[in-house]
């Protein structure tokens, strides 16, 4: 029981850990001008993504 609730904490941190690399992948793929064209900052964009993905 031990065991089980420890590698379901595991599996979701992983799970988590794989969303949020997915989504910080994504921003930095956005060149300055893609980022001006939204009017968006990159800092504040991987703020929201640390914000939504871990509370």
């Amino acid at each position: 029981m031990i065991l089980d609730s420890l590698m379901s904490r595991a599996r979701a941190s992983i799970a988590k850990r794989r969303q949020y690399n997915r989504l910080v992948a994504e921003i930095d793929n956005f060149s300055s001008r893609d980022l001006a064209d939204m009017r968006a900052d990159r800092s504040e964009m991987l703020y929201q993504v640390h914000k939504q993905i871990y509370g």
